[in-house]
């Protein structure tokens, strides 16, 4: 088998503030969306709508879970997990997490994102747009938990909705 070309490891964020020493770290949003929805069009127009979400939901996965290994502190009691969770997400500005519901036995959670990258300020489109979350929230719940999840948003900015709600439950 040949070895990958652009297989994912953390140090493909480089050194930014080696790279970037006078624009820095941060860019404007409008250009992560450019990038993301230019991304959705094509792939989208080459392989259909379906298998471009499959795809978002895995890259969200493979995202949430190594930002779960690299940008965490570990933490075994759930309630300092997401309170760790909900400073790291606020301090890199990728959104503002609130746990509506858990059932740690049950394995089912309710969790809002609210100024989200992905659609927060985007026109109301009748349907939900947050896939990639979607894939971010699983590979973070199931690197934490060690176990298998479905998450699945439910309400979305481009629903008319305010803030961006999710069903994550264990799926065996």
């Amino acid at each position: 088998m040949t070895s990958r070309k652009y297989e994912f490891s953390w140090e493909l964020l480089g050194d930014i503030a080696k790279g970037r020493p006078n624009l820095g770290l941060s860019t404007r949003l409008a250009v992560y969306r450019l990038m993301q929805f230019t991304f959705r069009d094509v792939l989208e127009q080459r392989l259909g709508s379906e298998k471009t979400e499959e795809i978002f939901y895995e890259a969200g996965k493979l995202a949430g879970s190594e930002f779960y290994k690299n940008a965490l502190p570990p933490s075994e009691d759930f309630n300092d997990f997401v309170k760790k969770l909900q400073t790291v997400l606020r301090e890199e500005e990728i959104g503002i997490l609130r746990v509506e519901q858990a059932d740690l036995e049950a394995g089912s959670f309710i969790l809002t994102v609210s100024e989200d990258l992905d659609c927060s300020g985007l026109p109301e489109l009748g349907y939900e747009i947050c896939t990639y979350d979607e894939g971010f929230i699983t590979g973070i719940l199931e690197s934490y938990t060690g176990k298998s999840f479905k998450v699945k948003e439910i309400d979305c900015w481009c629903t008319g909705d305010r803030t961006c709600r999710f069903t994550a439950q264990v799926v065996d």
